[in-house]
């Protein structure tokens, strides 16, 4: 009976230890609760004890979460529609805040949160034009929902680390209209660089006339002056040479006429004897 009694006891004992001790692990929020009310959230990793009966602990995930919210339209500036998928990383930064605001109901938890964003998208997205939220101010639009939203969990003891936009896409009919827009735009720089490069083609034509001209003018005209220089030069070495022996020159110039007239045997040439053709011919020292 004794033993029966102290196996009873023993077992009453780890009953009693069991229920007076619990464990927090190194990624877990811990709670405890006094009679329904909070009296402890600030507890360490590892093992602590509470009152049984009277104390019971709450355990939530303090790590970062994702949530993966699904794909929603949202307006732009000019009124038309886009398809943004995005996802949000959060965790709980206080404990208390988030069981007396949500009541520890984590699917209550994302609904708010999927809510919070949602606003936050269509707000930035209605500021701004299509071009803007696919090409250029996708980063900014994040920063600024990250932040908004990070202000608005901050009561539900919720803190938002980052908001994430995974793609925007376009609806069908407004992704053709989007398309022919850039076909359109890009067509038009095209011919606008088309058109640039024919002008400077032209100019560049015309300057390259325009100096072969300027070229050929000079040229011919640096010609034209070699030219008549060499004639003067010409001129002047036979006027030279003709005063110093004019007799000579005379007889050398009617020799070489002589040659030049009668270089063939069929030549015939009809002409009074006594021409001054034939100075020379008759008499070396051209007398008559």
């Amino acid at each position: 009976m004794m033993s029966k009694v102290i196996g009873v006891l023993i077992i009453v004992f780890g009953l009693i230890v069991s229920a007076s001790v619990f464990v927090v692990e190194q990624w877990q929020l811990a709670v405890k609760f006094q009679l329904g009310e909070i009296v402890r959230t600030d507890y360490e990793p590892g093992l602590h004890f509470k009152l049984p009966f009277v104390n019971n602990i709450r355990k939530f995930d303090g790590r970062i979460l994702t949530l993966d919210a699904e794909a929603e339209r949202y307006l732009t500036k000019e009124k038309k529609n886009v398809i943004v998928d995005s996802y949000i990383k959060w965790r709980i930064s206080d404990v208390a805040k988030f069981y007396t605001a949500l009541s520890g109901d984590e699917s209550l938890a994302l609904s708010r949160l999927s809510q919070v964003v949602k606003n936050g998208l269509r707000d930035e997205f209605g500021k701004r034009t299509i071009q803007e939220v696919i090409s250029g101010e996708r980063q900014v639009i994040m920063e600024s929902i990250t932040k908004l939203s990070n202000t608005a969990a901050e009561d539900l003891g919720l803190n938002v680390v980052d908001v994430r936009i995974k793609r925007i896409d376009l609806p069908d009919e407004v992704s053709k209209s989007v398309y022919d827009r850039m076909v359109a735009e890009r067509s038009r720089v095209a011919k606008d660089l088309r058109s640039k490069g024919a002008e400077a083609a032209m100019r560049i034509t015309a300057d390259a006339d325009r100096q072969r001209t300027i070229i050929l003018a000079e040229a011919y005209r640096d010609a034209e002056r070699i030219r008549g220089e060499g004639d003067a030069k010409s001129a002047e070495i036979y006027a030279n040479s003709y005063k110093k022996d004019a007799e000579f020159y005379s007889f050398y110039r009617s020799l070489t006429a002589y040659e030049q007239t009668f270089k063939s045997n069929q030549d015939i040439l009809v002409i009074q004897p006594d021409s001054e053709f034939f100075k020379y011919f008759n008499d070396s020292k051209g007398s008559q």
